[in-house]
């Protein structure tokens, strides 16, 4: 196995594609179907929403605070298509081992055993163990695709399922990015990041909204680190941070009701939650931080020198210098900071002032509800959510176990209405499909590098990668509606409509047609650990669909086994059909039967992921 510790590695990350030597022919897309791209575009006809009751908060099981889980209509699976709904609303995949430990219990005690579950290896410890944290000639310490190597290993292949799919749905809230962050060591900086997520992600909210703000990633990102005190020559503290913690991470623009629905005013417009003085002011506690560069490390590069333990700032939080603190009083929110207050007794009083309003719970609940479980929440379920937030059954507000709780267990989310409810639903992101696949199908990194790349390019890959978002708004926008649809006749909102377009529909097409037969090669010509000596391109990241093999003879079996995979059992019987005719059109050559049975399995799994069923998850 050769990587970061024996290889040199300065090419940027480039596409599988760039990896194939001119001779070499794309797979026989004859295979495949070609009417796939047909029935993907359709899913965009499709919608997303909700609707139903459930209980109150009260108290709950071990390791399970938040809800009262007797009160719940929906509280186990009665059938495999029931349990593998509810794993692809918790976590990435619902194989067949997964199902069967769902309905060996309860809804809440699956939760209960996950909670449970021992954090892996994170993404920092992935990186050092790879060689990243190297110096000398390969030059890490300024290069990102490392990150993007972090977290698809991380997302593909971690052990603690669900605890990463509520961390990547943080990830999508508190936003930080891959792109611009043009600072020194910044994957280890990115995976430190991952590994906060991961490690709150079943802990309090106010403590990782402080570790949020204190982490160097966000600091360089949203401009807190370096931040001053205003002087006589016209400096004044910068304000990114102060205005996007509030506008994004804790209260959103408007003044909501407990069911996340916005307050009117006597004219009947909107209140705004705070005005410039509020961020000005606000702006003024986030001064005096930087990176915490120790003694004897350096941060720079010296010409071709460069010391490989200063790295260690990454995991850090900022440090704080009283010098470059703002003294003044702080007035926000109807707080009052005095003068004078140390800068971390003012971090901590703002961030609770934050922590405590009102908004929170239904501004951060309704939007775990949209990346968990569906786009367009009733504001019954948001109300629900909100009151898991605000208090987990024993008295303690921001109990992040109670909120994925009250989520998941919700009659909402578990009841068999959103089947068939035309606003219930969402549409997957793109990145959690392929993440989806190689979950379900036990794909694995033969060289343990787990080298996808940035996929973000919707012209030549997937079109969305994790921890690449655009800006700090994220892929998307919560409360986007997409122009001209019955969506929005309706009113629905259905973010991740946002990423969808023409562009974006075919390059998932093409990406996930070459993926599911041939695998992903190592997305950088210079990683060289995939390919044998003889220098023929062979992927690394692959599934030997040991499982569905076995079926591929029996085309229906085939497809209601990968139906209940990948889309809980939802597939029509009129798309089922239609995919059942075609796998039996994939003739299985009998001078290379392992090669045609293979391609009738690819056909197969792309077909239904190509499907509304699919791409619409309810």
């Amino acid at each position: 196995m050769i990587d970061a510790e024996d290889t040199v590695e300065t090419v940027p990350t480039a596409t599988a594609d760039e990896g194939r030597s001119a001779g070499d022919e794309a797979p026989d897309a004859g295979a495949w179907v070609s009417a796939a791209g047909v029935v993907a575009a359709g899913a965009l006809l499709s919608a997303c929403g909700g609707g139903g009751t459930a209980p109150a908060v009260g108290p709950s099981g071990p390791g399970l605070s938040g809800v009262d889980v007797a009160a719940y209509t929906h509280t186990a699976a009665t059938s495999d298509a029931e349990a593998a709904r509810f794993l692809q609303h918790a976590q990435f995949s619902s194989t067949e081992a997964e199902i069967a430990a769902v309905r060996r219990g309860t809804y809440a005690s699956w939760l209960a055993d996950q909670i449970n579950t021992p954090i892996g290896q994170t993404g920092w410890d992935w990186l050092e163990q790879r060689g990243y944290g190297r110096n000398d000639k390969n030059q890490f310490f300024f290069n990102d695709y490392p990150a993007d190597y972090m977290i698809w290993q991380q997302l593909m292949s971690a052990p603690d399922a669900m605890r990463q799919r509520v961390a990547l749905a943080l990830s999508e809230f508190f936003v930080i990015s891959i792109n611009g962050s043009e600072f020194t060591w910044r994957s280890h900086a990115v995976a430190h990041w991952w590994d906060t997520l991961v490690s709150h992600a079943f802990g309090n909210f106010r403590q990782l909204l402080e570790a949020v703000t204190l982490h160097p990633a966000m600091g360089w990102y949203l401009n807190t680190k370096g931040n001053q005190k205003a002087d006589d020559n016209g400096r004044v503290p910068d304000e990114n941070y102060a205005r996007e913690v509030m506008q994004l991470f804790t209260i959103g623009l408007y003044e909501l009701h407990p069911d996340g629905t916005e307050k009117l005013d006597g004219k009947g417009d909107r209140i705004e939650t705070y005005g410039q003085s509020d961020v000005t002011n606000l702006a003024r506690v986030f001064t005096g931080y930087d990176f915490d560069v120790r003694a004897g490390e350096r941060i720079r590069p010296i010409g071709a020198d460069y010391d490989v333990e200063s790295r260690h700032f990454a995991a850090r939080p900022m440090a704080f210098d009283p010098d470059l603190h703002s003294p003044e009083e702080v007035r926000f929110l109807g707080a009052t900071i005095p003068a004078g207050t140390p800068g971390p007794v003012a971090l901590k009083a703002a961030l609770d002032t934050l922590f405590n309003h009102p908004n929170v719970g239904p501004f951060f609940g309704r939007q775990m509800i949209q990346r968990l479980v569906t786009s367009h929440p009733s504001p019954a379920y948001v109300a629900r959510v909100a009151a898991a937030f605000n208090n987990n059954g024993a008295g303690v507000r921001g109990d992040l176990r109670a909120v994925w709780a009250a989520v998941l267990l919700d009659d909402e989310a578990r009841g068999p209405a959103g089947l068939t409810d035309p606003n219930f639903g969402k549409v997957r992101e793109l990145m959690l499909r392929l993440v989806h696949w190689a979950r379900s199908f036990g794909a694995t990194s033969k060289a343990g590098s787990w080298k996808v790349g940035n996929l973000s390019s919707s012209e030549w890959s997937l079109g969305q990668s994790p921890l690449r978002a655009p800006s700090v708004f994220n892929y998307y926008r919560p409360g986007f509606v997409p122009p001209g649809t019955p969506l929005a006749a309706r009113g629905v909102t259905a973010p991740e409509f946002q990423t969808i377009n023409e562009t974006t529909v075919g390059s998932y097409i093409n990406h996930m047609q070459y993926v599911l037969q041939e695998g992903i090669y190592v997305s950088s010509p210079d990683a060289l650990e995939a390919y044998p000596a003889n220098g023929s391109w062979e992927p690394d990241i692959v599934s030997a669909y040991t499982r569905q093999l076995q079926l591929v003879n029996d085309p229906p079996a085939l497809v209601d086994h990968l139906a209940l995979l990948l889309c809980a059992g939802q597939l029509s019987a009129a798309t089922r059909q239609t995919i059942v005719t075609a796998l039996q059109a994939v003739w299985i050559d009998p001078k290379a039967p392992a090669e045609g049975r293979r391609n009738r399995v690819g056909a197969a799994i792309f077909l239904i992921m190509a499907s509304a069923e699919y791409l619409i998850q309810k």
